[in-house]
């Protein structure tokens, strides 16, 4: 990491443990889209697009939420519009590597016409599995502030057993829950059984939604349609942990008034301290990697 130059445009609460973490390791931090943020370290600097000379860039890192399809960037710590350009990647060494958290087709096109390399850093398993933790503990907070009984002895059901899935589980299940797992995979229920946790098959899912007090999804598509909506008690809550646009028919759910909540980046929400060290272990790695 020592005395690699990289620049960070645009971020969140998470980015600010990134650039800590960053420059304590020896690296050069150019940051654009921190007005309202302040460092102490010697090794940070404050810059704009037009001062800084892009050809001694070692590596960009982008927010969490990439840009928009118009090259946009979010920041927690800027009123002003920043965007990143096709010609701005371009002045970047060859080596140089862009990071996000997801992409889209505005920087798959400008990273592959400049020959740079994307890395997508919540594609990554490592990422996902280390975020998944304070994900559970914002789904555990979000169902303890949102209903009017315990957690333990409630039915929890869960869909999927991914990456995510796996971690809630376990969490609701250490403070009591009787947690189901909705789940295709021969494999996945075997794994269940061993973990004591019930079963349920997909196909199934409308005949055992019934009794849910609380369902948790982290399938990205529609899997609680209007006909799992409509088998669901109408005082059940619904926890939607799937990037947007979601698994849930939003609509439908409320016109039944039944109560759903899109958590979208808890982890940058309930625990961005420990989300940012995560962003910066991982980047990190990339960035040996690339340079080994």
């Amino acid at each position: 990491m020592k005395n690699l130059n990289i620049l960070l445009i645009g971020g969140d609460a998470r980015y600010l443990e990134v650039i800590d973490t960053l420059a304590a390791d020896g690296a050069n931090i150019y940051l654009i889209g921190y007005e309202s943020a302040s460092f102490d370290t010697p090794n940070i600097f404050h810059t704009k697009c037009e001062n800084l000379d892009l050809h001694t860039i070692d590596a960009i890192l982008l927010p969490v939420s990439g840009t928009d399809a118009s090259g946009k960037i979010k920041t927690s710590f800027s009123d002003e519009s920043i965007y990143l350009t096709e010609d701005m990647v371009t002045q970047t060494p060859k080596h140089c590597i862009i990071c996000t958290g997801i992409s889209n087709s505005f920087l798959d096109k400008i990273t592959r016409s400049s020959n740079r390399r994307l890395v997508r850093l919540f594609a990554r398993d490592d990422l996902a599995i280390y975020n998944s933790i304070p994900t559970a503990e914002g789904a555990l907070s979000i169902a303890m502030e949102h209903t009017d009984y315990t957690i333990h002895g409630s039915s929890v059901m869960i869909l999927g057993f991914g990456r995510v899935g796996i971690t809630v589980a376990r969490m609701f299940s250490a403070v009591g829950a009787n947690v189901s797992v909705c789940v295709r995979k021969s494999a996945d229920i075997a794994r269940m059984k061993v973990m004591g946790l019930k079963p349920v098959r997909m196909k199934d899912l409308n005949q055992k939604i019934g009794n849910v007090d609380i369902c948790i999804n982290t399938i990205p598509h529609l899997v609680i349609n209007s006909t799992v909506l409509s088998s669901m008690q109408q005082s059940a809550l619904i926890i939607d942990l799937a990037s947007s646009p979601g698994g849930v028919d939003f609509d439908f759910a409320k016109k039944h008034d039944i109560q759903t909540i899109h958590g979208l980046g808890l982890p940058g929400k309930v625990a961005p301290k420990t989300a940012g060290k995560v962003i910066a272990e991982v980047f990190t790695d990339v960035l040996a990697f690339n340079n080994n």
